[in-house]
């Protein structure tokens, strides 16, 4: 199975947990990851055939993410999506040389919340004030007239 294949499987169960819809196509995916200048980077998580899913799987994750840049402390990474299958969850590990991991937590997923907290990581909104915005569709269209 092909890396954009395995992530765009993974990304239909995550979107089906959160029952949300996916409306993102798998060759935008594939172009948008898989491309000479990729929009984004991906990590596929795989065990040894010996500890393979019940289903024959191998590739049991996956974490999407892109670099960005703080002007405060220098490279930094977005993590925009992680998933693990829910008999693997328990260990993440990051090395790129960047000083930062900023992502988002839904606020009904507490367990997440939770579990990130008691891991070091902290809240901008709560400690810092800053909120997460997002702009899309017409209010784009409008704001790109400004």
């Amino acid at each position: 199975m092909m890396a954009a294949d395995a992530i765009y499987d993974f990304l239909q169960e995550l979107a089906e947990w959160m029952d949300v819809y996916v409306c993102n196509f798998f060759s935008d995916l594939e172009q948008d990851g898989f491309s000479n200048n990729p929009l984004f980077h991906g990590i596929i998580a795989e065990v040894p055939e010996q500890h393979k899913t019940k289903e024959g799987h191998t590739k049991i994750g996956y974490a999407l993410y892109f670099y960005s840049y703080s002007s405060w402390s220098g490279r930094a990474i977005y993590m925009e999506d992680l998933y693990v299958m829910p008999e693997f969850r328990g260990t993440l590990a990051l090395a790129a040389g960047c000083h930062q991991l900023n992502f988002t937590v839904l606020d009904w997923n507490k367990p997440s919340m939770d579990f990130y907290l008691s891991q070091g990581s902290f809240d901008i909104t709560a400690s810092m004030g800053y909120h997460c915005m997002r702009c899309e569709g017409e209010a784009l269209e409008h704001l790109a007239q400004l």
